[in-house]
This record gives C-alpha cells, sequence and structure tokens, in this order.
C-alpha cells in the first residue's frame, strides 16, 4: 500500500453514537468546479457495546440490488436497536453508480480492483485507499454486496473466499447458511490481491460478499434476499436482536475452484445462448453459439465448457468480443 495518509474526509464520527449520515469528501478539482469534491454518502449508527460492521455496496456501479437495499435499510433501522456500530457504504464507487457503470466516468477505475488504493492517485485509488486504510481497520466483518451487473446476470449466491483453517471454514458455512441465498459458495479462485476480498484479509477483518441477479435491473425477489440476508447477518453478528427467519429451501453449498469455471467467447459476434441458468452441464458441452453477423455465411464459433457443473452465472448483451465472459459455473462442495 502505498504510505501516506487519505484526502479524504469524513462529515460523521465513527465513534459517535446515533444514526449519522453524510458524506466522504473526495477532493475533485475539474474545470467546472476548481476546489470541488466527489461526495460519497456514508452512515455511521452506534449504540453501545457490540459488533462492528461494514455493508457496502455499489463497489461496482451499475450492480444495483445493493445499493437499494443498503439505502431501504439506512431508513429503516431505529439506532435503538442496534447494538455496536454500523457503517454503510451504499454507493462506494459513487462516480460510477451515478453513471451507471461498472466504472468511474473520471479514471475508467474499477474499484473492485484498485485495492490497497493509493492516496495521491486518482478518484478510485483514493477511494479504495481510503477504504482499506480507514474503514476496514475499524469493523470486524464487511459484507459486500455485488450481483451481474449491465452484463451478467446470478442465480443469489452469497460467496466467501474459502478459509484454509477447519474452524473459519465452518463458521464460513454457517455465514453462508445464514445470508440465505439460493447458493452459498466457497471460492478458491479470485482476482488478485487487488479486491476487497483481499484486502479484508489483509486487515484481518472476515469477509462475505454477495452476486444478486443483475442484468442492468433490479428485481423482486432479488431485493428481497438481499434485504433478508443482510438483516440476518447482522443478527448472527449480534449487531441486532430481531432477523427474518431463515430461508425455506436452505442454501445449497458449492465451491468455484478454478478458471475452467469461466466460459468465454472465442470470436467477437451475436452471442447465441445454448444453455440457461440452473443447467447441469458436462465438459465439452455447447454453451453457446457465436454468429459473425458481418459475414453471416459463415458457420457460428461454439463456446463449450471446460468442466462439468451448474450454469450459475450467464451473459446478457447479445453482442460479445473475443474474451467476453458467457457463464461461469460452481459445482457441489467438497469438504
Amino acid at each position: 500500500m502505498a504510505a501516506g495518509r487519505s484526502r479524504l474526509s469524513p462529515e460523521i464520527d465513527f465513534d459517535g453514537i446515533g444514526k449519522q449520515v453524510g458524506f466522504l469528501r473526495l477532493p475533485h478539482s475539474v474545470h467546472r468546479s476548481a476546489y470541488g469534491w466527489i461526495p460519497i454518502p456514508i452512515v455511521a449508527i452506534g449504540n453501545g457495546s457490540g459488533p462492528r460492521v461494514l455493508l457496502m455496496a455499489g463497489n461496482h456501479g451499475d450492480e444495483y440490488e445493493g445499493q437499494v437495499a443498503l439505502g431501504k435499510l439506512i431508513r429503516e433501522l431505529d439506532p435503538g436497536a442496534v447494538q455496536g456500530r454500523i457503517i454503510i457504504l451504499p454507493s462506494a464507487n459513487f462516480p460510477a453508480a451515478m453513471a451507471g457503470s461498472r466504472t468511474s466516468p473520471h479514471d475508467d477505475g474499477n474499484l473492485n480492483r484498485s485495492f490497497p488504493g493509493d492516496p495521491d492517485g486518482g478518484p478510485t485509488a483514493q477511494i479504495a485507499y481510503y477504504i482499506e486504510s480507514e474503514l476496514l481497520p475499524r469493523v470486524e466483518f464487511v459484507l459486500d454486496l455485488h450481483s451481474g451487473g449491465s452484463s451478467l446476470t446470478y442465480l443469489p449466491t452469497a460467496l466467501m473466499r474459502r478459509p484454509t483453517d477447519p474452524a473459519k471454514f465452518e463458521r464460513g458455512i454457517d455465514m453462508l447458511r445464514t445470508f440465505g441465498a439460493q447458493f452459498g459458495c466457497m471460492v478458491g479462485v479470485g482476482w488478485g490481491e487487488h479486491t476487497l476480498t483481499a484486502a479484508a484479509a489483509r486487515a484481518g477483518t472476515a469477509h462475505m460478499s454477495t452476486e444478486l441477479a443483475g442484468g442492468g435491473q433490479v428485481t423482486p425477489a432479488a431485493l428481497r434476499i438481499a434485504e433478508n440476508g443482510i438483516r440476518r447477518v447482522l443478527a448472527k453478528l449480534g449487531a441486532i436482536e430481531t432477523a427474518p427467519p431463515p430461508a425455506e429451501p436452505p442454501p445449497r453449498l458449492m465451491q468455484v475452484t478454478g478458471q475452467d469455471y469461466y466460459c468465454y467467447a472465442p470470436e467477437p459476434g451475436l452471442f447465441e445462448p445454448l444453455v440457461e441458468l440452473g443447467t447441469e452441464v458436462e465438459a465439452g458441452t455447447p454453451a453457446g453459439a457465436i454468429h459473425a453477423h458481418d459475414t453471416p455465411w459463415r458457420e457460428p464459433a461454439i463456446a463449450r465448457f471446460s468442466r462439468a457443473g451448474m450454469v450459475v452465472c450467464k451473459r446478457v448483451p447479445g453482442r460479445v468480443e473475443r474474451g467476453d465472459c458467457l457463464y461461469h459455473l460452481a459445482s457441489a462442495l467438497e469438504r
């Protein structure tokens, strides 16, 4: 991590009592505003001793389910019902959220590929640095709400990096079940050391994330899973007393252990899906046909799955480039 002091400044006191709402001020000098700042909404709810929790959404700005769910929680949660401290960052990459984009319009920054960040970098790097250096050390647990965004849609899934310690593994399974999505998934493959998952590990903070539907929309079913799951997790941690009832049926436990779980477009063109979400496939199963619409007399290229598993994620837009993710799989959890 780059050494230095973050330039972001909070309008709220993280150690205060009650519900405080305000902004993180990110200095941003541009043509239309010489001494301006980007307002990143943040909320802290504190009441006595207890667990310290960070709830995040909008890590990617086009993933809306978590942003809506956390906004509703901010308005509904009574500080008197809280034990300890809950910090809520509902639109973490706020410029991306305002643009409805995975990445920031200011620097094309992908926040979840920008940790540990840089206090002297662009807006996205500065946000990442503040989260890792200022917010994560304040909490014991972070829940980061994601979905498929504009390009993908998921069967609702809660995820956690697979711990090597057996006791932490069992606690992780318990938390995945607690959230109550359709699937609870242990992930053994990641995207390097620049994700919030990696940042939480460096800070010694327990971490869980989600992939809740997506497709550039908010569905009632996915939003209900998010809202209930957040409250179940808070209750499990002891931050609130009352939780929704457990999910029925309970989550199916799955895993993703390598890059062979992902299926990519072999050519540019028009994507014809050949399987749907929830399908069980074998290695070699045709996944999609990629039609060359500039030379329609050519036979389409066929993308195939590299391994067996269940389809939990599918691409939404019909136009693809070589290397675009079409699907990814999960398989039954192996203990």
